[in-house]
């Protein structure tokens, strides 16, 4: 970041005979760090951030170790310390993708997809999604999974008014609104628009808490930075 400093043609900045050599230097560095340090720290908070994602409920399109950038402009973020949040821009509709706070534990945020909103009637027949009686072409949506027998039926529900039904696109492999009901709509704080960067790995390095695992992890990426980076997926726009 370049930081431009303006004086007034033929007027010689006053000396300050008791500051210390370097002394405004230092300072005017300082000052450069905070105000970026700000423009970051408002851009998470109201803009958007970059995440890992770490399981596979999303597969095929996306898939574990992605990178992703999402925007929370859209949804209302929450102002800081307040429950006050800025106006909504964009409505939630059938096919999304959202980041959302998991309603049994709003510190987690799960990342899936709105198949039916609020008023509609969503039901799951020998694995087949029917939204309002009407089958739904999910070309997206991969099946063949160790919950299948378990998911591939669902007896028809109503969605309530200001809620959504999600579901992962890994559809034999997702814990979604299947298992734990509808998510409000005012816990949707985004929505991933691309892939930063795809590193393959397996769920379980991504998990683990484990502070010497994840340092033991964090070299081996560095040591197959190139041979396991999914060049291909940089950049993908997500949908």
């Amino acid at each position: 970041m370049a930081c431009a400093e303006i004086a007034i043609a033929g007027l010689p900045a006053p000396a300050d005979a008791g500051a210390r050599p370097g002394k405004g230097r230092w300072r005017s560095i300082a000052i450069v760090c905070l105000r970026a340090l700000a423009i970051v720290l408002l851009v998470r908070l109201f803009f958007g951030e970059a995440s890992v994602v770490p399981t596979g409920s999303m597969e095929r399109t996306i898939m574990v170790g992605d990178h992703l950038f999402w925007v929370k402009a859209f949804y209302g973020p929450e102002i800081p310390f307040t429950h006050w949040r800025l106006p909504r821009l964009k409505s939630v509709r059938r096919g999304d993708i959202v980041a959302f706070h998991y309603p049994r534990d709003p510190r987690q945020i799960f990342l899936k997809r709105v198949v039916a909103t609020g008023g509609d009637r969503v039901e799951m027949r020998q694995g087949a999604l029917f939204v309002n009686d009407r089958a739904v072409t999910e070309g997206y949506a991969m099946r063949g999974g160790w919950q299948r027998s378990r998911v591939g039926q669902m007896s028809a529900r109503i969605v309530p008014p200001g809620e959504l039904f999600v579901m992962g696109d890994n559809r034999d492999n997702s814990s979604d609104s299947r298992e734990w009901g509808p998510v409000p709509e005012s816990n949707v704080i985004g929505e991933p628009l691309f892939v930063i960067w795809s590193y393959d790995a397996p769920p379980a390095a991504w998990l683990d808490p484990d502070l010497r695992h994840q340092l033991q992890f964090s070299g081996s990426m560095l040591a197959h930075l190139f041979s396991r980076t999914r060049w291909s997926r940089t950049g993908l726009p997500v949908s």
